[in-house]
This record gives structure tokens, sequence and C-alpha cells, in this order.
């Protein structure tokens, strides 16, 4: 997601996941310190060209500060509420159930959603922006939808049933 594209899709979360994700944040903002020290005490056993413990703290502060830029704008275009208490279209905070065209046998039932959300639920999520997210938003239950995978496979899928989110 852009920062900069006003058409942006905001990330829904629930309180329960927002407050997860802050929670992480803060203590990755709050590690910083130890993390530049762990870096001082490596730099100063030696040559930082053979010096693993060195390389090795660095690249975790990378990761950290990667996930703490993630977690900021994941948190400042999050919209949280409550998933739709009663609903008849696909939206964000949906449980959609779909079978794959002609294979009513092969039925799968997913979140619509943020992958942050998947950690609060036993839910496969998919993203809105994935390919069958993407599709799917704003259909209703009987509706057939076809869709284009990453690999160029057309796949098509009717919709059986779209239930509110219950967490």
């Amino acid at each position: 997601m852009s920062t900069t594209d006003p058409k942006a899709r905001a990330t829904w979360l629930t309180q329960e996941a927002y407050d997860r994700l802050k929670a992480e944040l803060d203590g990755l903002i709050a590690n910083r310190p130890a993390m530049a020290a762990e870096i001082n005490e490596r730099r100063e056993e030696g040559d930082l060209k053979e010096n693993g413990g060195y390389h090795a703290a660095r690249e975790e502060q990378g990761k950290q500060e990667g996930r703490i830029r993630e977690l900021q704008e994941l948190l400042r275009t999050a919209e949280v509420h409550d998933a739709p208490e009663k609903t008849d279209k696909i939206d964000l905070g949906v449980v959609v159930s779909i079978h794959f065209d002609g294979d009513k046998s092969d039925c799968e039932t997913f979140l619509l959603g943020s992958r942050e959300i998947a950690k609060t639920t036993e839910l496969t999520v998919y993203s809105p922006e994935s390919a069958l997210g993407a599709a799917i938003i704003g259909h209703r239950a009987g509706d057939t939808v076809t869709y284009t995978t990453p690999t160029g496979a057309e796949i098509k899928v009717t919709i059986d049933k779209i239930e509110p989110f219950t967490g």
C-alpha cells in the first residue's frame, strides 16, 4: 500500500488486533537503545570483517526497524471497528464461503481482511488486495465471479455464504 496513494484502502483491524500490534510496536521502539548497545558491544570485539556477532546484531536491527516501519504504516492506515453485524455484500470483516466452478465439494471458507488478523483466528485470511479478494468485494451470496490468478489462470467461483466475523 502506498502512503501517497489517496485511493489506498485502509486496513481493517479489530480493536484486539490493533492493541496487539500497538503493543508490539511500542516494545520494538523501547528495545532500540538495547539493540544499539548490543551493536556497540559487538563492534568493540575487533575486526568488523570477521565479526559474526556484529553482523548478526546489525541484521537483527534491520529486521526490527523494518517491522517498526511496517507497523507504523499499518496502524496509521488502520480502520478499527468490529466486523459488520449483518451484511448481504462482501466487504472487509466478513467470512466468505465459496466453491470453485463445477465442484461443489471443493469449498473454501475464509475471512476477508488483514493478515494481521490471522493471528487471532483459525480461519484463513485473504487480503482485499489479493486476486480473489479484489474480485469478490461488493458481491453477494449466489454471485459467480471470475478472477485471474497471478500466474494468469482464470478461476470461477460461486459465493455460497457471507457472514460477519465473530473473532
